[in-house]
């Protein structure tokens, strides 16, 4: 495998914005089917897309669009999405998003079974302040929460009874000139960077360890803040 492949999936990717590095041919995924206009319009994927390349930049980007004049989508379209991606060799499936519907765990665990089954991994939002969301929250998801106390590169990792979660800093790439709070911020982009450090780390991994333990590994304790 020459480069490990992350799919952001999300609202596309501008292919000519300077900093979203070694980006792949993608897919739209839509109610009615599947296209090749994968370019962004809203910014939202561009944006969680040049955190991974800065932070990893060796990795490929493979964008899928499954938002487009907003940043909403369903059930159907995420399963299908996390599908092509499977069929796609795609190693690290970067999905900054969650629900509260209970009624969707069960798919979702599925997904999980299928995406484990390919060797493959989501990394996804674990909650958004106090709210729990699927699919972060499953076993086998790499679950994520926005932590500003982080260093830029680093995370954090926070214990729950059965479920090891990792913080990252909740902003996309800094506009020079710009101050944070006016640029784009949120769970997102903590994600992007859990799957950069991933994408970058797919190497040292071996088959049956799960990236829960390999991020909690002292080995990469450079990168750790402990909480």
């Amino acid at each position: 495998m020459s480069r490990v492949r992350v799919a952001v999936l999300d609202s596309g990717v501008h292919p000519s914005h300077p900093h979203v590095g070694n980006l792949a041919k993608g897919v739209q995924i839509t109610a009615q089917g599947e296209s090749e206009d994968t370019l962004d319009r809203l910014g939202h994927g561009t944006a969680v897309a040049s955190v991974i390349h800065h932070l990893s930049p060796q990795v490929e980007i493979v964008p899928v669009k499954i938002f487009d004049n907003q940043l909403a989508t369903n059930l159907a379209i995420i399963l299908r999405a996390v599908d092509w991606c499977l069929q796609n060799d795609i190693q690290v499936i970067n999905l900054s998003l969650g629900t509260t519907n209970e009624q969707h765990r069960e798919a979702f665990e599925q997904m999980g079974s299928r995406v484990a089954l390919h060797d493959a991994v989501v990394v996804s939002a674990h909650s958004m302040e106090a709210t729990r969301l699927l699919p972060g929250t499953l076993p086998g998801i790499v679950g994520v929460v926005a932590d500003a106390r982080c260093d830029p590169t680093g995370y954090s990792i926070q214990r729950e009874e059965e479920k090891t979660i990792f913080g990252a800093l909740p902003y996309p790439r800094d506009i020079p000139g710009v101050p944070r709070e006016a640029n784009l911020n949120g769970v997102s982009f903590a994600v992007a960077r859990v799957s950069a450090y991933i994408g970058r780390s797919w190497s040292q991994r071996t088959q049956d360890e799960s990236w829960e333990a390999i991020l909690s590994s002292p080995d990469h304790a450079p990168a750790l803040q402990f909480l």
